[in-house]
């Protein structure tokens, strides 16, 4: 960040704060925890346990953030610091947790759509660490690494709870299908709202906090099924709100008045 010495007629560079701070890292490295304990229970076959670590690791990334910024302990070793502990909890664990849940049983095919899954993740990592200033920080550009992990994580214990055979032909096959899914939308240019619009101090109508409770209550009433459906549905966002900006500005170059000759 260029700033002005007051003292001079030039410009210095400020350099990046490098100090490490306790209580955001403290939260990554919870997150971080998380990620390498659901790779542990899906060594040990507790799918069920290994998705919900999955979602723990999730909440935990989502603090230290807002945290750092609350706090005013942001430092760039704690945005490389979370961008490792992403690539394990949302790249390495969803991968083979998904591999060894279902995708094993499918051969190579089981391997390269979980191999997808996890470069998609690392690239979808390391673009955001580049383009982290220069792109609207209303959206996300690709699909989040942790909304990815959600769908992949969210179908296991969707299934699990239900007790789907993981043997029917059906059941790996869905899974290859998110998982692909899951990785190629990460490095995709589609647009999936950031919510970082949102602070603490924002207004929001009333309708808002009322279908806010509504969330809370199904979420309480049956995790699973909702929270999988929530990330699902934001999974296809990014690419209707590519479809009706189209539409819209087909509409718009339809409609515009033509120059006379």
């Amino acid at each position: 960040m260029n700033e002005y010495d007051a003292g001079s007629d030039d410009f210095y560079i400020r350099p990046r704060n490098k100090a490490i701070y306790l209580l955001p890292n403290a939260f990554t490295t919870g997150a971080l925890f998380f990620g390498f304990f659901a790779i542990v229970q899906a060594m040990n076959q507790r799918w069920e346990i290994a998705s919900i670590a999955i979602f723990c690791s999730l909440i935990l990334d989502g603090m230290d953030g807002r945290i750092a910024r609350m706090t005013n302990t942001q430092s760039a070793f704690g945005e490389q610091y979370d961008s490792l502990a992403d690539m394990v909890s949302f790249g390495v664990a969803p991968a083979l947790v998904a591999y060894e849940w279902a995708l094993k049983g499918l051969g190579k095919w089981g391997w390269v759509a979980a191999f997808i899954y996890c470069a998609g993740a690392a690239l979808r990592l390391a673009r955001f660490n580049i383009s982290t200033g220069t792109v609207d920080k209303r959206f996300f550009q690709g699909l989040p690494s942790p909304a990815a992990a959600s769908i992949v994580a969210g179908f296991v214990w969707l299934a699990e709870d239900n007790h789907l055979p993981v043997n029917d032909a059906a059941i790996p096959w869905t899974m290859f299908f998110l998982t692909t899914y899951a990785g190629i939308t990460m490095v995709s240019n589609a647009k999936f709202y950031s919510g970082k619009a949102l602070g603490i101090r924002y207004h929001v109508p009333f309708g808002v906090m009322v279908l806010l409770i509504l969330i809370f209550v199904l979420v309480s009433t049956y995790p699973p099924l909702t929270i999988f459906a929530f990330f699902l549905v934001y999974a296809l966002s990014g690419y209707a709100l590519g479809v009706w900006e189209y539409i819209q500005g087909y509409l718009k170059l339809k409609t515009a008045p033509t120059p006379e000759k």
